[in-house]
């Protein structure tokens, strides 16, 4: 559990709304991470902008780069 509360859908801009919306798309479901980052917005964009650069890089095989998602998931226990 997070030590702060994140942004909920009637507090965030309509940017972050949007945003929102597309992790909604991606992941399945609205992650605690993302809500938090909403504090700050520059923050969130950076944040965005990592994730992207992370999914174009194509010096790793995709296949490679998910099964070492989920090996990083299982040592942490993240939940999703």
């Amino acid at each position: 559990m997070a030590r702060i509360q994140g942004v909920t859908d009637k507090q965030a801009s309509l940017v972050t709304r949007f945003l929102f919306g597309l992790v909604r798309r991606k992941v399945g479901r609205m992650i605690e991470p993302i809500r938090i980052a909403a504090h700050q917005p520059k923050l969130l964009r950076g944040y965005g902008m990592m994730e992207m650069a992370q999914e174009k890089m194509k010096s790793v095989d995709a296949n490679l780069k998910a099964l070492c998602q989920i090996k990083v998931a299982m040592q942490i226990g993240c939940p999703f």
